[in-house]
């Protein structure tokens, strides 16, 4: 099984780290090594666009060429390779074992459950009581940023202002909530003309379209168009002094029909299964979690090897009591669904391959 990891300095993390370290003259985190920093332009102000689930090799999509020919080098998405994940890298400036926020549906040890990290609710559905705000360690980038004098400000579509997820994310930061990909460039555009600004801008399509309707779809072309557009608006009318920089949280894997191993043997029912479906996390018994292992096909990962994949830095105190007792990395072409995975997508990520791990870096300068 080919696995997409890789030691050098060419993570979602360490562009984040280039970026504090730009605009405060410190990092919590090493920048990008020298080749790939060279890539991106010293700027008065930044604007860090991501596009959910845009993989660096779906810019191959021909309504994607305007957004390829600004492509400067691949960069790597923290395992998991899911969107919660790859926020909290963002939002922290650390990797997964110091943010602790470690898998989209994550064991939260003090409620002795899993919870869905999007949406805070549990595998019923029924909604969680945490304190999301308190989810990450302090300070995060958006209050290190603060602390040096730089104003951190996030763009997002307005229905995402009150949830539990981004009470966790944004601690600290404005928020300016919009209606459409228009409202969205003119708002991104408005933020980032004002120097000593780091403005974050996300914005979801492409991701919502290849979960639902598969990367075949007239649905997925019409998301990725709309993103192309936003880039070349956002590219041509960028203020004098500020760098834009696109990216993605995660690329995309289809799964056919017969790929999907839905997995209900009463056997199995002991063991707290989490994380996505193609990297399930495991807690339970290692002669059960074997036996899933036989049943799915898929490759069994003890904790020597996965832990080294959450990143380096420092730990995060609660991280020992979310860790799985093994990660199940799902073959090629197929998801295994414990109950309360989602068994109705086209298309998964979470895992290791090239096409989930690799996302792109775009630049332009005003």
């Amino acid at each position: 099984m080919n696995l997409a990891i890789s030691d050098a300095r060419n993570g979602l993390v360490n562009l984040v780290g280039e970026l504090e370290q730009r605009l405060t003259a410190r990092s919590s985190t090493p920048g990008l090594d020298p080749e790939s920093a060279s890539a991106i332009p010293d700027g008065s102000s930044y604007l860090l666009a991501l596009f959910d689930g845009l993989g660096d090799q779906q810019l191959s999509a021909p309504m994607a060429a305007p957004m390829l020919a600004d492509r400067k080098l691949g960069l790597r998405a923290p395992f998991p390779t899911t969107t919660t994940v790859s926020m909290a890298t963002i939002a922290t400036g650390t990797a997964p074992a110091e943010h602790g926020l470690i898998a989209h549906l994550m064991w939260i040890a003090e409620l002795s459950k899993v919870v869905n990290t999007l949406k805070w609710v549990d595998l019923t559905g029924a909604v969680v009581s945490y304190d999301t705000g308190a989810l990450l360690p302090a300070p995060n980038l958006w209050e290190r940023l603060q602390m040096a004098g730089v104003e951190p400000v996030t763009i997002q579509p307005e229905g995402f202002a009150a949830t539990p997820l981004s009470a966790a994310l944004y601690r600290g930061c404005r928020w300016v909530g919009v209606a459409n990909s228009e409202e969205f460039t003119a708002r991104a555009l408005e933020e980032v003309a004002h120097p000593g600004r780091l403005v974050f801008a996300y914005w979801p399509p492409v991701d919502f379209a290849a979960h639902v309707f598969g990367m075949e779809s007239f649905e997925y072309a019409q998301a990725v168009s709309e993103v192309t557009g936003v880039w070349e608006r956002l590219a041509g009318d960028l203020p004098p002094g500020a760098v834009l920089l696109g990216t993605a949280d995660h690329g995309m894997a289809p799964i056919a029909e017969g790929g999907k191993l839905v997995i209900r043997d009463e056997e199995f029912r002991m063991l707290d299964c989490f994380g996505d479906p193609r990297a399930v996390m495991i807690r339970g018994s290692s002669r059960l979690i074997g036996r899933l292992a036989d049943r799915t096909g898929g490759q069994l990962v003890g904790p020597d090897r996965f832990l080294p994949w959450l990143g380096a830095g420092k730990t995060h105190p609660g991280l020992t009591d979310r860790l799985p007792t093994h990660v199940l990395l799902a073959r090629p072409g197929t998801v295994i669904l414990p109950p309360g995975f989602d068994r109705r997508l086209v298309c998964y990520h979470g895992g290791l391959t090239e096409e989930e791990v690799a996302i792109p870096l775009l630049v332009a300068v005003g």
